[in-house]
């Protein structure tokens, strides 16, 4: 490639050659016998200006390639070569009407299996095949226990298996498919106690033994625990899982690297969060939580919760997700 610039350049010299040519030219007699001579010092000229200005444009090719010029081929190499999907999930079940509206933005949405956190009653209950004739994929979701609720190892082992079963057996009521994934909903952030971790060893042990996958919803964001030492959830839980199986949905809604409350056409990949292993990304809650979104404020409401285009009445304040698939929780196969 040196070479090449180099022979471009110099045009100088063909420049000085041309004129010693042309005085050598002049100097010979106009004779008859001369004339061939001079026609080929003529043709010779005519080409090595040619192959000089050739190599300048191969030149000038080449440097527009390195230096990124958008050539369709270098475009099209920059393309992901993993597709993403965007979910939505709610507490409350946004109603029937809702669907189609939401269906234009979302190819997945949450779905509970118990109430969710602070409610008493699951709105979600006997919706799964509604939300599957939409086109819709699922995340399944079951609430987890505070560490507060866990009185010892023995105890959280005990309910672990006992939420399990509850979780499958709600699964099934639905007509969810075995071998769907159903998420365990962990609210609280940094470093899990061991009893949680003994409920969460139960919990997979179970669930798999009745014929469902585990996974686990939890942070994905870094805690300063002081002293210089910090903790990610689902390291801490990752850590500790002794060869277990257990797919992530991490939330991460700190901007960056969340693009805050948006609907990207090309989705951020789940390993954007920061953690390279999860399944599905949480990037926008509702409402905001304003420590982490300053920089991406602008992206929400001015109520501070995140809404989909069409939503006028501002009815459905959504968590906004990612995915490399449709269905993250496997779950649209029809009952048999």
């Amino acid at each position: 490639m040196f070479r090449l610039f180099r022979l471009a350049g110099r045009r100088p010299q063909r420049i000085e050659s041309t004129s010693l040519i042309q005085l050598l030219v002049l100097s010979i007699p106009t004779a008859p016998t001369i004339s061939p001579v001079v026609s080929y010092i003529e043709t010779m000229r005519r080409f090595a200006a040619i192959s000089v200005t050739f190599l300048a444009a191969i030149s000038a090719v080449l440097c527009c390639i390195l230096s990124g010029a958008p050539f369709p081929l270098r475009a099209k190499a920059q393309d992901s070569p993993t597709r993403t999907y965007l979910g939505f999930d709610l507490n409350t079940y946004p109603g029937d009407n809702a669907l189609p509206v939401l269906r234009r933005t979302f190819s997945f949405a949450g779905y509970w299996l118990s109430a969710p956190p602070g409610a008493k009653q699951n709105s979600w209950a006997g919706k799964r095949e509604l939300l599957r004739t939409q086109g819709f994929g699922f995340l399944l979701l079951y609430r987890g226990p505070q560490s507060g609720e866990l009185k010892s190892e023995t105890q959280a082992a005990r309910k672990g298996t006992g939420d399990a079963r509850n979780s499958a057996a709600a699964a099934k009521n639905e007509g969810f498919p075995p071998h769907t994934i159903i998420f365990l909903d962990i609210e609280e952030g940094g470093r899990l106690p061991a009893k949680y971790h003994s409920y969460l060893h139960a919990w997979i042990s179970e669930l798999e033994r009745s014929g469902y996958r585990a996974g686990v919803y939890c942070s994905g964001m870094l805690v300063n625990e002081g002293g210089g030492v910090t903790v990610v959830t689902s390291d801490d839980i990752r850590r500790h899982l002794d060869a277990r199986t257990l797919v992530f949905w991490v939330y991460n809604d700190a901007c960056p690297p969340s693009p805050g409350c948006a609907v990207p056409r090309n989705p951020p990949p789940p390993s954007a969060s920061g953690i390279p292993y999860a399944a599905v990304w949480q990037f926008a809650q509702s409402p905001r939580r304003k420590e982490f979104t300053s920089r991406c404020a602008a992206t929400y409401h001015t109520d501070g919760n995140c809404y989909v285009r069409g939503d006028t009445g501002h009815a459905w304040f959504l968590d906004v997700n990612t995915a490399t698939t449709s269905d993250p929780s496997n779950a649209r196969t029809e009952k048999k």
